[in-house]
């Protein structure tokens, strides 16, 4: 038998022994390049799949293969013409989900049903990787890249799986509720302020996973960069897992301390870059798929979808509810694409023009008080510029309800002290003043 017909016989017996997701991921695509020696060499697409096998399915793959060809072969991994030596290998623990902790995990967001293509393949490889050795091959795992790219999505699956595969206490959190939840007992100065940090210490570092959203909003607090910095060293330390995300790179991180940053470096940073027209393509007709649309939406309405929707997926899916809305709303009419012009012609340029609301109100506050939003956002402490940008930061937190550590963040950096001093003063003052209360209620009038 040669070795093309030998190896497809041994992945017809690996299919049924690991899950789809991991057979799709790690063995699909591999292929058997030789049998020398008492040696097989195996060759993968990415230096991902070959570690993972490696230290991971070695012993599987060994004990298949014997079974198959009834000889006793040693695997190497090889990539195109590059060879590593071989390591020892680390088999999975198989556990039990641990159900009476709280992880905030949303279980929609699992491997399964995240569509791969050649702008997150790494990135997804990297994640199933760590999930299915949390502690051990990437840590810690740092993901990057604009909004609606799908971080959120690949982060929960790597929560779900842990918990659902392992015996592991996962806990994912966004920055913001790290920032909130250190901020709440630095505040509490009552006789019972240390049972308070131990809880938080006991929440944060008592688990063997954390998952931490958008940690560019860990901004310039720099007692709250402390504590992070803590509960880091404290996990790590442990060989327990940590996984970040963000909206840029480490070293685009200006706010965050240096040895943060050095931290972050330590594992695995991962870029992920917007989808493709063929993922954006499979995505579409996924969502299609799920809510069972499959004979409505003609192709090229999914063209024209595909190919106004370039770097968000949560656009894309977006513009899918709205069409199918549209056509409901008139009389069940059926989707074309002049229907789904009409549906989406405003959609696509307020997703290309619509801006933070945050730089909305400052545009708003600066143009109310003739100063720039540079001003705003400078460090100058004069009347005329410190009382606008007061007022900018009390509508922001009042009315947008942004987090102190974002609202501080978009302000030039200024501490979460600072913004709560100008909410407090500016709320005392509308208070005390009914015209400037009744000014205050003419800004946010002008917010859309």
């Amino acid at each position: 038998m040669n070795v093309d017909k030998l190896w497809e016989k041994f992945l017809e017996i690996i299919k049924t022994k690991v899950s789809k997701i991991a057979y799709d991921t790690w063995f699909a695509e591999s292929k058997l390049h030789e049998l020398k020696d008492n040696k097989a060499v195996v060759v993968v697409s990415m230096h991902i799949q070959k570690k993972n096998l490696k230290e991971n399915y070695n012993d599987l793959i060994e004990e298949v293969f014997t079974e198959v060809s009834g000889s006793n072969f040693k695997f190497e991994y090889l990539l195109e013409d590059e060879v590593d030596s071989e390591e020892k290998i680390n088999t999975n623990i198989i556990g039990v989900p641990n159900d009476n902790f709280e992880t905030n995990l949303i279980p929609k967001y699992n491997f399964d049903n995240f569509i791969v293509g050649d702008s997150n393949k790494f990135a997804h490889a990297s994640a199933l990787a760590v999930a299915e050795n949390p502690g051990q091959m990437y840590n810690p795992l740092f993901l990057y890249g604009s909004s609606g790219l799908g971080k959120t999505h690949l982060m929960h699956a790597i929560g779900n799986y842990i918990v659902k595969n392992k015996n592991k206490r996962v806990l994912y959190v966004t920055c913001e509720k790290f920032v909130e939840d250190f901020i709440g007992i630095t505040r509490k100065k009552n006789n019972n302020n240390f049972d308070n940090v131990e809880i938080f210490k006991k929440k944060y570092r008592d688990i063997d996973v954390l998952i931490i959203d958008d940690i560019q909003y860990l901004g310039n607090a720099n007692q709250t960069q402390q504590e992070f910095f803590n509960t880091f060293n404290d996990l790590y330390g442990n060989n327990k897992q940590i996984i970040i995300s963000s909206d840029r790179s480490p070293e685009d991180l200006k706010l965050l301390e240096e040895r943060l940053l050095t931290r972050f470096n330590w594992g695995l940073t991962i870029n992920i870059f917007p989808p493709d027209f063929k993922l954006r393509m499979n995505i579409i007709d996924n969502k299609i798929e799920a809510n069972m649309l499959n004979n409505s939406f003609p192709n090229d309405v999914k063209e024209y979808i595909a190919s106004n929707c370039t770097s968000d997926i949560r656009k894309l899916e977006g513009a899918i509810t709205r069409v199918v809305a549209y056509a409901t709303m008139m009389n069940g009419s059926d989707i074309t694409m002049p229907l789904a012009i009409e549906a989406l012609q405003d959609y696509f340029s307020k997703s290309i023009i619509a801006k933070n609301k945050i730089d909305q109100v400052q545009q708003i506050v600066a143009s109310h008080y003739n100063i720039s939003v540079s001003d705003l956002k400078s460090k100058k402490r004069v009347s005329y510029i410190a009382f606008p940008r007061q007022v900018a930061m009390y509508i922001c937190r009042n009315i947008l309800e942004e987090s102190l550590s974002k609202i501080g963040i978009e302000f030039g950096g200024k501490d979460h002290t600072t913004v709560m001093h100008s909410v407090d003063k500016i709320a005392k003052q509308i208070k005390n003043d009914d015209k400037f209360e009744i000014e205050i209620n003419k800004l946010i009038n002008q917010i859309k």
